[in-house]
């Protein structure tokens, strides 16, 4: 059970405290896109670290980390207000009382790890028993296990939100060559045992510290380790952004300028081998869209072309689906277009959006304000494995807007065929905000992670391809419409992520914690007995 207790003599410092911790969090923001103040996050853990270190309650302890998250999503997620004022229909209070729950909900994740980190039962205590009393060699490797015990938490509660965890703010920072062996979570667990470890220093702790020294320093050695080669083969590609304006996306009397639109913007690009649309790029159902769909894939096909484009379908039994279907050609045998309504050869969206795809309690919220009743926010769920689409004689893993957060969805249908890493996505829901670029950051975490080449395509912005390294090899500028084209060279080999994931990290960190607790319990009991033999 938490218990805050402030004495008056410390109350003062504890809230001087949790002003920093507020502060440090909010500063994490600048690690991230645009700014990428890529080595900020450890200084602001290194803070936390040192308060925590020197915290003598769990609840405190939870205090000073629920603060640090309250500044860490306070600002990094502003971007989801953008969405909820603009086309949610609230009241300003209403929407700025759903973000501060979202905020609050968000940080409760690092009061875990920090209320974790400080329990008594993981610590060792002073001879009179009453405070822990926190080992220097466990401590970095303690707080690094509760975080990303915490951080895997979130990823999966309640459908998960992931975002702007720590680890993406390396993307293409110092620490990026560990992606393709541990992942985004392996940074993130580096990084967190780096900034305890650099806060041991203000107590002479040198070890610990020598230790994350060796393992920062060690990280451009890596490179060779990633796994995956460049082939001689490229792809010409071409990538659609329509820029069409949210609040006409979904009126009937834009559904033909919509899709007239992207046919014309399209044409003079057909001799690509591969062209990709955004997320429901066409804004009409498929059933009632055949005879354009039909259109088009035969003229891909006449092209010796694929277009992959987002679409919503709508099923017999009342299933509603986000999803990705290919026009035009799937192999590399001549036909006259290989599109017909019941394709196999198509994604359905699995990790849907809470809010925006479905309503949790949705008897409930329906009726209570417009932002609950979205346009198209109830749909079904694909499975979770899916084969790879087929384009031009090319496998893309499908990853629809949101999923690409999920690095373990992508893992669980990436083979060693896997070509290219495709998403593509609405981010005109955010307007001129920080959140579609945070959006393209982790979508260059994840071919850093997989080491293939990754096309995304979207709306309004970003729209770009990246490098199997992780590098933007090109982009379009937001907020207008255009065509990206370029020939995107292949990679083969699978790097050490695709093969194992999070897993291993996860069972190391519950293991160290399983360590940590008996070693402490070890010591409690040694204490206990010198403590009886003395009287």
């Amino acid at each position: 059970m938490l218990s805050l207790k402030f004495s008056r003599p410390d109350l003062l410092r504890t809230l001087l405290q949790s002003l920093l911790l507020l502060v440090a969090g909010l500063a994490n923001t600048l690690a991230f896109a645009p700014y990428e103040m890529t080595a900020l996050p450890l200084c602001t853990l290194a803070l936390l670290s040192l308060v925590l270190f020197q915290c003598q309650s769990t609840g405190k302890a939870a205090w000073f980390g629920f603060i640090y998250g309250v500044g860490w999503f306070g600002l990094g997620v502003s971007w989801v207000h953008v969405s909820i004022a603009a086309f949610g229909g609230m009241p300003l209070v209403a929407s700025l009382g759903i973000m501060a729950l979202l905020v609050a909900y968000l940080s409760l994740f690092p009061a875990l790890a920090a209320w974790l980190s400080c329990h008594p039962r993981l610590n060792a205590t002073t001879s009179t028993g009453k405070h822990p009393l926190k080992h220097p060699l466990w401590w970095p490797l303690l707080l690094a296990s509760s975080w990303v015990l915490a951080e895997n938490l979130r990823s999966w509660l309640f459908t998960g939100f992931p975002w702007l965890s720590l680890g993406y703010s390396q993307t293409e920072g110092f620490l990026a060559p560990y992606a393709p062996l541990i992942g985004e979570t392996g940074i993130t667990f580096i990084m967190v045992f780096a900034g305890a470890s650099l806060m041991l220093l203000v107590h002479k702790q040198w070890r610990m510290a020598l230790v994350a020294a060796v393992l920062l320093l060690a990280s451009p050695l890596l490179s060779q380790l990633k796994g995956w080669q460049l082939l001689d083969e490229k792809v010409s590609v071409a990538l659609v952004q329509g820029n069409i304006k949210q609040e006409l996306r979904w009126a009937p009397e834009q559904e033909l300028p919509t899709m007239k639109k992207y046919m014309q913007l399209t044409k003079p690009h057909l001799q690509q081998q591969i062209i990709v649309w955004p997320e429901a790029a066409i804004p009409q159902l498929e059933p009632l869209a055949q005879a354009y769909l039909f259109n088009l894939d035969m003229q891909a096909a006449e092209n010796n072309s694929a277009v992959i484009t987002g679409i919503l379908d709508y099923k017999r039994n009342n299933d509603a689906y986000n999803g990705m279907i290919v026009l035009g050609k799937s192999g590399t045998a001549a036909t006259a277009g290989d599109y017909i309504y019941e394709t196999r050869n198509r994604y359905q969206k699995h990790q849907l959006l809470p809010i925006g795809e479905f309503v949790p309690f949705e008897r409930l919220l329906r009726d209570i304000a417009p932002f609950f009743d979205l346009p198209n926010s109830s749909f079904a769920r694909g499975d979770w494995q899916q084969p790879n689409l087929q384009a031009n004689g090319y496998q893309l893993l499908a990853a629809l807007c949101f999923e690409i957060v999920f690095p373990r969805q992508i893992q669980a249908n990436f083979t060693d065929d896997t070509d290219f890493l495709l998403t593509v996505s609405n981010d005109a829901w955010f307007g001129s905000s920080i959140g579609p670029l945070q959006h393209m950051q982790i979508a260059q975490m994840r071919a850093l992670e997989f080491g293939r080449p990754l096309l995304r395509a979207t709306n309004n912005g970003v729209t770009g391809i990246v490098l199997p390294d992780g590098k933007l090899q090109a982009v379009l500028p937001q907020f207008e419409d255009g065509v990206l084209a370029a020939d995107v060279q292949l990679a083969t080999g699978r790097t050490l992520y695709s093969k194992t994931g999070d897993w291993p990290l996860l069972m190391l960190a519950g293991l160290l914690l399983l360590w940590i607790g008996f070693s402490s319990w070890r010591q409690q009991r040694q204490l206990e007995r010198n403590i009886k033999d003395e009287g």
